[in-house]
């Protein structure tokens, strides 16, 4: 029974000659691969405009210029994974990359970092989605934790399922919210233009004189929480269709300039 139930939710295991089979297309892997960063742009500007709430609302003109110093970090990390993908076309993930560059101790460091790197990007992003959920429903509030769990539930299968069917379903809601973002973020500013939303002048001498650099620095490393998940495409060249590495770096730089315009377009629209 239980064999049963197992194979129902994860699938039979599959043969070595169906392996190549998997291997994923750019937009099906920029679907899966890119889920985590993607998703960070719906709380990267939040997080970033929670600590500028400490001065007041006043400094959330800060937010723009945080968000560019944000936005080039992601090109230097995009460009330093680009070169990864070349260098170990059969995954270059932390582990790797550090252990046989500066050694193995550095390389259990970086490994053992970033497994609670994602099990922390798993809590993070599974509250904020219910977050959104209980936000958009208040009826669901007394639920929220049992709707964390049922995302993390439904995640583990469809991972445990293969990357390629993961894939085909992912691929759907990741969309949607790509789709949706770029839907807010023209929105906002066909009304900032026609004059639908009228925004607030800064009082630039009380931001600049209320605010410290310490503050600053808080607000943009809580921002540069919109950069998880860029090394997956780095740690999963094998899985790309062949050529692999052309696919996965050229995916990679789809996926940064997608990221880059939407958690700018909202921190514009959040100023």
């Amino acid at each position: 029974m239980a064999s049963k139930v197992k194979r129902l939710l994860i699938g039979k295991p599959m043969k070595s000659a169906e392996l190549e089979g998997e291997k994923l297309g750019r937009l099906k892997a920029l679907a899966v691969l890119s889920s985590d960063a993607l998703s960070s742009v719906a709380y990267g500007t939040e997080q970033i405009l929670i600590v500028l709430l400490a001065v007041g609302t006043v400094a959330f003109w800060y937010s723009i210029p945080i968000s560019i110093a944000v936005l080039a970090l992601l090109l230097i990390l995009v460009s330093s994974y680009r070169q990864t993908i070349f260098a170990y076309p059969t995954g270059g993930g932390a582990y790797i990359v550090a252990k046989n560059n500066l050694g193995v101790s550095t390389g259990l460091l970086a490994g053992g970092s970033l497994l609670i790197d994602y099990i922390l990007t798993v809590a993070v992003s599974s509250s904020a989605g219910t977050d959104a959920i209980t936000s958009a429903f208040p009826a669901l509030h007394n639920y929220k934790v049992l709707i964390a769990i049922l995302m993390i539930t439904f995640l583990t299968i469809m991972n445990l399922r293969g990357v390629t069917e993961s894939a085909s379903v992912l691929a759907i809601p990741i969309y949607l919210f790509v789709i949706a973002i770029f839907i807010l973020i023209l929105s906002g500013v066909v009304k900032y233009i026609t004059g639908g939303a009228v925004a607030a002048a800064p009082d630039m001498e009380a931001a600049s004189t209320n605010i410290s650099l310490f503050l600053l620095l808080k607000a943009f490393s809580s921002g540069c929480s919109a950069l998880t998940g860029v090394e997956a495409m780095s740690n999963a060249v094998p899985n790309f269709r062949e050529p692999s590495e052309k696919n996965a770096a050229a995916t990679l730089a789809m996926m940064g300039g997608i990221l880059g315009v939407m958690f700018l377009g909202i921190s514009l629209l959040a100023a």
